[in-house]
């Protein structure tokens, strides 16, 4: 029997990551104080498993051993024989952490604590723990199933074999792990930003709609969704406060400068698919763009391009995370058709940099300034 594992939180998140560890042989207890979010929870797991016993990828023997192996529970106290806590709840670090104060008066004390936050500081929460050697950044990306993806963060204090008992445990889930260090954003929410802001950017200066720069991404750069089909995907509301925390944390950074036009669509309650509108209007039949001016196409496109790969070479620059772990993030985490890194030798490092200058000279904003690992790439002949 392998170890009992304890979520707190029974959001889509929480409950996508007791699946994964039920799926993976672990006694699972599930906890959240609201009841409708529990019940939610259940029912959404048990139609997830059932879904992967319909497609043959499991039976319906092992998708129902695998429900079995989830308890759902109102009480943090059911947490007390866990291994490891994951924590998903809201991305609120004074609530984080008067939780995870009241998790270490409750489980043994070489139980690891873990948070799933996609930006706060992992050091943070560490820090408001009596035993931060034992807490570490776990981010899974949603569907928790479905997405490949854990970034591992570990704080300052974090015990190597904490880090080593989480690597080998997500293998064993069958998960692509990646380590990064405890930055803003981390590795994909740093890297991903100028997908949105900079399309946000473009839209408002009024060189495209937003349908026009959706098709110049998937179209001339193969994304699978263009910026804004997956800001509406992802929930501008989620996506905007990931943005604004990144923004903040890294001194307000110019490069990370939310958008006005996504605030306003987050005050108006136009999050996207979820609330039926948002950069488009699901109530009726999506706009979609067929733009023949392939010039305008590719000049989107590599702006956006050209911001990405430098926020790439940046991380890597500032070592963020290492070269492969870069580049394993942007293409698991957020499925891109080539890794940033890779897509910068392709197109030629030069190329890319000089790229960086015009914009930088055209604009005058630190928000195009070149990174310096533009010129260390070209010293090493990557």
């Amino acid at each position: 029997m392998k170890l009992p594992i304890g979520i707190v939180g029974a959001g889509t998140m929480g409950a996508g990551v007791a699946q994964q560890a039920a799926m993976a042989g672990h006694e699972v207890t599930l906890v959240d104080v609201n009841e409708q979010a529990l019940r939610k929870s259940q029912s959404l797991i048990e139609k997830n498993l059932h879904r992967l016993a319909e497609k043959k990828q499991h039976t319906p023997e092992q998708a129902q051993a695998s429900f079995g192996r989830i308890y759902f529970s109102h009480e943090v106290n059911a947490l007390q024989d866990s291994r490891m806590v994951v924590e998903a709840i809201i991305e609120d670090l004074g609530i984080k952490c008067k939780l995870f104060q009241q998790l270490e008066s409750i489980v043994a004390d070489d139980c690891i604590l873990a948070s799933n936050t996609s930006s706060l500081s992992i050091n943070a929460m560490a820090s408001s723990c009596s035993k931060p050697n034992r807490f570490i950044g776990l981010h899974f990306f949603n569907p928790v199933p479905l997405m490949p993806l854990v970034e591992h963060i570990p704080a300052l204090e974090t015990e190597q074999k904490v880090l080593e008992t989480t690597l080998e445990w997500m293998n064993q889930w069958g998960k692509c792990s990646v380590v990064a260090k405890d930055t803003p954003g981390f590795i994909v929410n740093r890297i991903a930003r100028p997908y949105y802001s900079e399309a946000l950017r473009i839209y408002e200066e009024g060189i495209a709609d937003f349908a026009t720069i959706d098709q110049a991404m998937t179209e001339i750069h193969g994304f699978k969704m263009g910026p804004f089909a997956l800001m509406d995907f992802i929930g501008n509301d989620i996506n905007y406060a990931v943005t604004k925390s990144v923004w903040e944390a890294c001194f307000f950074e110019p490069r990370y400068k939310p958008s006005h036009t996504q605030r306003n669509l987050v005050l108006a309650n136009w999050f996207g698919r979820k609330s039926g509108r948002g950069f488009y209007n699901y109530s009726q039949e999506l706009e979609t763009s067929q733009v023949h001016d392939k010039l305008l196409l590719t000049t989107i496109a590599n702006r956006i391009l050209f911001l990405l790969i430098n926020e790439a070479v940046d991380a890597y620059y500032f070592n963020v995370a290492t070269k492969d772990d870069i580049e394993l993030a942007m293409t698991k985490g957020v499925n891109y058709p080539n890794g940033l890194l890779q897509w910068a030798v392709e197109l030629g490092i030069n190329h890319c940099m000089e790229g960086m200058e015009n914009l930088y000279a055209h604009y005058k904003e630190d928000r195009y300034r070149p990174s310096p690992g533009f010129r260390k790439l070209i010293a090493n002949n990557c």
